[in-house]
């Protein structure tokens, strides 16, 4: 006689398959990253140390080259290039040809460093602790937007140009305003008058006329003309020997 089978027990369903991994973040990033952040606060540190101002100059420039290349780990190429082509190709090259032309005299810069560095020190930690209370909300977000995917297919560039001129256009013209400002300045400044300096005022320049330009004027002759002594042979022959010495020339008394 066959057995009877028990009936089989209710299986649980099979459990979901975990979603795959999502990729980690590449690691050469993230280590680029570390080597030009750790060289440019090198390259700044040595900026306000270097006793040369030509070598402050040059450690100018690789702070700004590291500075590009984080803004290109960004994805913001226009800023890197902006920051290269502007700032070490035309303000950091002239800032050091000055420099150089100038031989500044460092060490009487230097006299006063450390009586003005309690001073400066103070501003640069309440600086530090403005910039961090602005920044650090931005490194509070736990999970960023995502972006629109139209706004992917226009670049950074016209991106930022929109953003620039419609949200930002009252900070941009006010910046321009000041450096406007600024170079009015500097041209003020340099061209002030000098006791050392000539100064010749254009507006006598277009108003001169041809006759201003040269004036002649006969003058009395301050000297009476000498009369040129006769030369010749025969003057020459009819002038009297001088004497021998010690004795008296003819016709004087003894």
């Amino acid at each position: 006689m066959e057995g009877v089978r028990a009936p089989e027990p209710d299986r649980a369903p099979p459990a979901p398959s975990p979603p795959p991994a999502e990729p980690h973040e590449p690691m050469t990033t993230t280590v680029l990253f570390y080597i030009f952040a750790a060289v440019l606060l090198f390259a700044a540190f040595r900026v306000i140390t270097a006793r040369s101002t030509v070598h402050a100059a040059l450690f100018l420039v690789l702070a700004f080259f590291n500075a590009a290349c984080i803004w290109m780990l960004l994805h913001a190429e226009f800023l890197a290039i902006s920051l290269v082509l502007v700032y070490v190709g035309a303000v950091m090259v002239l800032f050091l040809f000055v420099v150089m032309m100038l031989d500044v005299n460092v060490e009487g810069l230097r006299e006063g460093f450390w009586k003005h560095f309690p001073v400066a020190a103070l501003v640069g930690v309440v600086i530090a602790l403005e910039m961090s209370a602005v920044l650090l909300g931005g490194f509070r977000l736990t999970e960023a937007a995502p972006p629109d995917p139209q706004l992917a297919t226009m670049g950074n560039t016209k991106l930022l140009g929109i953003e620039i001129y419609t949200r930002y256009v009252y900070p941009v013209q006010i910046a321009a305003v000041l450096l406007v400002v600024a170079i009015i300045a500097a041209i003020a400044l340099t061209l002030r008058q000098r006791k050392d300096s000539r100064y010749v005022d254009p507006a006598d320049q277009v108003r001169v006329k041809a006759a201003d330009r040269l004036r002649i004027i006969k003058m009395p002759p301050s000297t009476p003309a000498v009369a040129p002594e006769a030369s010749g042979p025969s003057s020459t022959a009819n002038a009297p020997l001088p004497a021998p010495q010690g004795t008296n020339p003819p016709g004087a008394k003894p």
